[in-house]
């Protein structure tokens, strides 16, 4: 099976290629990426805690879902699908802002990714994918706010980036 590919983008969101993605992650070459933000009727936030065995940042938590569109898909379109492959269900998405951000790992790779932060409402349970995700749960903005400045070894760097930038651009 060929290695999933991202779209490496210039600084205006303008593709400029495609590489596989672990190589775009050693290299740290930026390339476009989404975000998702599930609320429910509470306006709490569902939230993930990614697999024991995924190969970064394994057991930490993060936001609903997140991944990198395919050549020639829309932000929502990847958006839709991943939340499918991750969580087990689908529902309408709106794009919301997006930013550049850098968060290198322990294990060698960078993300450097320009990020589309992609709003959706549900509220049922997800069928997470174990391979994929560990646990899951609904946390309040301000709730995890104070968590995350609490206990930040529990959460992954991209999301504390992200969260961050969102809280902020809600908060206007």
């Amino acid at each position: 099976m060929e290695e999933e590919k991202v779209i490496l983008v210039n600084e205006r969101d303008e593709p400029i290629g495609l590489m596989p993605k672990m190589e775009a992650h050693e290299k740290a070459l930026l390339h476009r990426a989404f975000s998702v933000f599930i609320f429910n009727d509470e306006n709490e936030l569902m939230i993930q805690q990614r697999a024991l065995g995924k190969y970064h940042s394994p057991g930490l938590w993060a936001n609903t879902c997140c991944s990198h569109q395919r050549e020639g898909e829309t932000n929502i379109a990847a958006g839709m699908r991943r939340l499918q492959e991750e969580m087990g269900f689908t529902t309408s998405l709106e794009d919301s802002i997006s930013f550049i951000y850098k968060a290198p790992f322990d294990n060698g790779l960078t993300e450097h990714e320009f990020d589309h932060i992609l709003i959706g409402r549900y509220n049922q349970q997800p069928q997470p994918n174990p391979e994929e995700v560990h646990d899951w749960k609904w946390m309040g903005l301000e709730e995890i706010k104070a968590d995350m400045e609490a206990q930040p070894e529990k959460y992954t760097a991209w999301f504390k980036i992200i969260f961050d930038k969102y809280y902020k651009h809600i908060a206007q």
